[in-house]
């Protein structure tokens, strides 16, 4: 985070994989990506902007076979440039924004592939433990293009018996995260599993107007919010370092159907007496011939903790899958 910021980067490209590729960075393009530690596969929008008939319709071919099916994003700025989203593309659509410029949109997700299609079926045997399981589960999602990423050693006793797992190869993963207290989510094609009461180890940045942050970060009720300079080498499920005093707090609501919100907020949003706050989202945005070049982030104090009462409530604004990335502390 020392690096100075500036002198922007940017590469896009298509390609499959017999890593067959389509460097597309020289032309104008803008895109907004969506990380997060839930189970739901990340996202991309990314608009190309006046591509040739010919390279639009080798991008757009869907039969016999597509000939591009994956898409990376790199940015960020000299020293300081990496991978911002690496994907399967969902779809493509061609459209015209003004008389004289086309664009390209392509939507694209994280490990979809695996996410909808896998299916486990296996027996473990005796004596399996919960890195087991993973591995076996992986084996499978492996056929779709997800591969192992941070896999720390998880908790729990070796199975007593045998089991026999059947099913949607996500919700295996989700039984193995339930029970051993850990978040997972799928980073650029490889899986990823945090505790709930850790995080990613490495360095941890510190955030400041003179390493990127832009403006204060905000207290909501969902979490504290960040804006930095894009940067790539923030990751979900790492910690950053904050300065309290330059949280702005959140103001509560008096109303009787704001209860819940302030509730949230003293529960989820609180202040980390050290400074210490887990990235749960990040969200890049960049546009290569304009303005934006920002990173936005959500993030939770490293001690923070859910009370049942909330974690049960139908009410909340982000839904059940939010709790899956919660870091349950106390």
């Amino acid at each position: 985070m020392s690096t100075k910021q500036y002198m922007r980067k940017a590469s896009l490209i298509v390609g499959n994989v017999d890593e067959h590729a389509l460097d597309l960075s020289e032309l104008r393009f803008q895109f907004s990506t969506r990380r997060g530690d839930f189970q739901t596969p990340n996202s991309a929008d990314i608009r190309i902007y006046n591509v040739s008939d010919k390279t639009a319709d080798r991008i757009r071919q869907t039969l016999p076979q597509p000939e591009f099916t994956r898409i990376v994003v790199q940015g960020g700025y000299d020293g300081n440039f990496g991978v911002l989203f690496d994907g399967e593309i969902i779809q493509v659509r061609h459209g015209r924004e003004s008389p004289t410029d086309t664009y390209l949109d392509i939507t694209a997700a994280d490990g979809d592939s695996a996410y909808n299609y896998s299916v486990t079926a296996m027996s473990l045997a005796a004596g399996s433990t919960p890195n087991d399981e993973v591995s076996a589960i992986l084996k499978d999602m492996a056929r779709h293009g997800v591969t192992a990423g941070h896999v720390p050693d998880l908790p729990g006793n070796p199975l007593p018996r045998g089991k026999v797992i059947y099913g949607m190869s996500r919700d295996a993963l989700r039984n193995v995260a339930e029970n051993t207290q850990t978040s997972w989510s799928i980073q650029d094609g490889k899986l990823q599993m945090v505790p709930e009461t850790s995080y990613i180890e490495g360095e941890i940045p510190v955030i400041t107007s003179a390493t990127g942050m832009i403006g204060l970060p905000t207290q909501t009720q969902n979490g504290i919010n960040v804006r930095v300079l894009l940067n790539p080498n923030i990751k979900i499920g790492q910690a950053i370092k904050l300065d309290n005093k330059s949280i702005q707090g959140f103001r509560f609501g008096l109303g009787v159907k704001q209860q819940l919100g302030n509730e949230n907020a003293e529960a989820l949003a609180k202040v980390n007496n050290d400074g210490l706050y887990y990235v749960m989202l990040a969200e890049h945005s960049g546009d290569t011939r304009g303005d934006a070049w920002y990173s936005d982030l959500v993030c939770l104090a490293i001690d923070a903790s859910v009370r049942p009462s909330i974690k049960s409530s139908a009410r909340f604004p982000l839904g059940s899958d939010y709790f899956g990335a919660i870091k349950r502390r106390g």
